[in-house]
């Protein structure tokens, strides 16, 4: 069984994604070239384009596979058939916010936005908005929503999502810093030492 809160926070992840290849194909328009650089990766990049897909599908198919197929859930010991209230709520709580925060930080790239990391294929610094918090506002709003999705139904599936995505970035912010650093230079490398990779404000930060 799955609780009106796990439902939820999958209507939120299903809405999440519809808005994010809708943003996608905006940003694509805005820069007259396609954002989609997933094809084109290499190595651990390539790697990482696959976690980012396994992230996403295990948040979302792995529950409905759980529930369409009782024996797997039967033997998963994270599995609470719905009784999870009060995590559930948070869960809802962490995966809205986080899934508010993704897009936003998504549509502020405007046609800077990329899906991917290629050299040579980097868009303007964008420096405004979440991105005085965080360099990869987009990143952090991901790993929250899938991260409320695993407590609003926890599952073997839904807590292997979170650590590959959180893997998946760690891997591709390493190859689009140093393609950023070759495209923009100095005004990027101030940019960093102000900024911290992840979230946080000034002498409170998570690299």
């Amino acid at each position: 069984m799955i609780s009106g809160f796990g439902w939820a926070t999958l209507a939120l992840l299903f809405g999440y994604l519809a808005l994010f290849f809708w943003g996608s194909a905006l940003a694509a328009q805005a820069a007259g070239r396609p954002v989609w650089l997933f094809a084109r990766a290499t190595g651990r990049d390539r790697l990482a384009a696959m976690g980012f897909r396994v992230a996403f599908a295990l948040a979302f198919f792995g529950p409905l596979l759980w529930l369409a197929v009782p024996m797997l859930h039967k033997i998963d010991p994270l599995w609470t058939e719905g009784r999870g209230v009060l995590l559930g709520l948070i869960g809802v709580f962490v995966a809205g916010l986080g899934a508010m925060v993704a897009f936003a930080a998504q549509m502020s790239m405007g046609s800077s936005w990329r899906v991917g990391v290629v050299g040579g294929e980097t868009g303007d610094l964008v420096s405004g908005g979440l991105y005085r918090f965080s360099r990869n506002p987009t990143f952090v709003g991901q790993a929250a929503l899938l991260t409320g999705v695993a407590m609003a139904v926890p599952a073997i599936p839904t807590i292997l999502a979170p650590l590959m995505f959180l893997w998946s970035a760690s891997t591709q912010v390493r190859s689009e810093e140093a393609a950023l650093r070759a495209s923009i230079g100095p005004d990027y490398d101030q940019y960093t030492a102000s900024v911290p990779r992840w979230i946080g404000m000034k002498g409170k930060t998570v690299q």
